[in-house]
């Protein structure tokens, strides 16, 4: 049913004017657009999210939105030195060295942006 349809995250946020700061900072992003439920993020292949206002931001335990990289541990790189801080993982499912996790030819790494709410970088899986 719904097999060719787009897909979007919804990210919630509960200081909007400090999370669009916040992405446009660390991440290089801008709102492509506003809209009474919050502010709209286009980015590449059509994909975007929306981060909209809420009590109830950086509550999920789970990760929120990934984003597609062919370099992991450049752009890990590239965000720590923009003062991003990365999740440490040590259980018997999930594993980090230097930030980063591996898959086999997979790579992830997990941070929280300034909501709480947990994004990540991850290698294509195609």
């Amino acid at each position: 049913m719904f097999g060719n349809h787009r897909v979007f995250a919804t990210i919630p946020a509960t200081d909007m004017a400090r999370a669009k700061r916040w992405y446009e900072e660390k991440l290089g992003l801008k709102p492509t657009s506003e809209i009474p439920a919050g502010a709209i993020y286009t980015l590449g292949g059509g994909t975007g999210f929306l981060l909209y206002p809420t009590q109830f931001a950086g509550k999920a335990p789970n990760t929120l939105m990934g984003i597609e990289s062919d370099d992991v541990e450049g752009d890990v790189a590239a965000l720590k030195k923009k003062g991003v801080v990365f999740e440490d993982y040590d259980t018997p499912e999930l594993k980090t060295v230097n930030s980063i996790a591996s898959f086999g030819d997979l790579k992830g790494a997990w941070f929280r942006d300034c909501e709480g709410n947990i994004l990540s970088i991850a290698s294509p899986v195609n």
